[in-house]
């Protein structure tokens, strides 16, 4: 940026790629809803895949490092030193390089020279020890190394923030930021009308929404389906979402008796439509950062029924005021389903609150804070 002010603040976000997964999708929502009269923004992801790379707005430039992802990447990486990757991978000069994602991409944005460079890292996860912190560097010394060059650090929920702290001690300046949903947009695909003869009368929906993959329980969504049937409710369970776990989750159906009763919808471009239209959204997670699929289900004003993972007390309140927050056991989830379930007033009362609350993710809101931030780091 010039030194007088007026240039544009030229940032690189750097990611693993654009895929299904949460992070991914609010990357874009972020980016695509900067102000380009403010920002130049350039976004790497490490391998030229993923869904959500058709999303990005036609005003940010996109790169890549790898046409496809190489089968234990982050070990080759770690062939090479941070400031080797960078050289290697971050050909031009920016104001402001983010690494949006744990992992290698934390690594590569840590071996940035530290001229004019400013370094912001964001983190998505909540770590539970240092090996978790420490697997895509060469050792936790490493990644204390690496981190502590960062001018600042992003948090997607406050629990994520003191899970990292408790064992990466960090002395620059941290944020607490929440995700960018497109809101406004959301609400509009929700209204959009549903082809296949899928909603039937008198039936109870519920849904989860995610990548299929082991850490977002659907296996007990499953089981809780079938125990839900075995007691008589006219209950249907859909999922929505893509992944390699796919086969093993319709394997269980079948073991369980239910495949007629739950249904995977594979990746859709408007979840919302879905979503909006059922009962109740469940989130099985075993962990969260900050779970997008349940701030969208709030957005769209469907109630929320979860396990206590990072960010829900503070989306859903410390006293279940906006969502039924249980404790994250498969037990635990099945009676706060049918709680849910067996009390019509309750389950009306929640969806008043989730619309109230959908209402404090607005897509300006969150893209403000963030502008808000980059600018003050340059002001420095």
């Amino acid at each position: 940026m010039s030194n007088d002010g007026h240039s544009k603040i030229k940032i690189l976000f750097v990611i693993h790629d654009l895929s299904v997964g949460g992070a991914e999708k609010v990357l874009i929502n972020l980016v695509n809803n900067m102000d380009y009269l403010k920002f130049d923004v350039t976004v790497l992801a490490l391998f030229d895949e993923g869904v959500n790379k058709q999303f990005l707005n036609s005003k940010i430039k996109y790169r890549y490092a790898f046409r496809h992802a190489i089968r234990g990447n982050s070990h080759y990486m770690k062939l090479l030193s941070p400031k080797q990757l960078y050289r290697w991978l971050v050909s031009d000069e920016y104001d402001i390089v983010i690494s949006y994602l744990e992992g290698p991409s934390a690594r590569i944005v840590a071996g940035c020279p530290k001229n004019k460079t400013k370094i912001v890292s964001w983190i998505h996860c909540t770590y539970h020890n240092k090996e978790e912190l420490a697997k895509s560097f060469r050792d936790i010394k490493e990644a204390y190394k690496c981190y502590e060059k960062s001018d600042r650090m992003i948090f997607v929920s406050e629990e994520v923030k003191q899970a990292f702290i408790r064992y990466c001690p960090i002395k620059c300046e941290t944020h607490v930021l929440y995700n960018t949903n497109e809101s406004e947009k959301i609400i509009v695909k929700a209204a959009e009308r549903i082809e296949e003869d899928l909603f039937k009368k008198n039936t109870f929906f519920w849904c989860g929404v995610g990548k299929i993959v082991p850490n977002k329980g659907f296996d007990r969504m499953i089981r809780i389906q079938r125990r839900l049937l075995e007691e008589g409710y006219d209950v249907q369970l859909l999922i929505l979402g893509t992944g390699w776990q796919q086969k093993e989750l319709e394997n269980l159906c079948e073991e369980n008796g239910v495949s007629n009763a739950v249904t995977f919808l594979g990746y859709q471009t408007n979840p919302y439509k879905y979503v909006s239209n059922c009962d109740l959204f469940v989130c099985a997670s075993y962990a969260e950062g900050f779970s997008t699929a349940t701030t969208e289900a709030l957005i769209v004003g469907t109630p929320v029924c979860t396990v206590n993972v990072s960010g829900m007390k503070e989306m859903l309140g410390e006293n279940d005021e906006f969502g039924v927050i249980v404790e994250n056991n498969e037990e635990a989830l099945y009676s706060g389903i049918k709680k849910l379930m067996d009390n019509p007033e309750l389950l009306k009362h929640y969806k008043n609150m989730s619309i109230q609350r959908g209402k404090a993710f607005s897509t300006a809101e969150t893209v403000n804070a963030v502008q808000n931030m980059l600018i003050r780091l340059m002001e420095e």
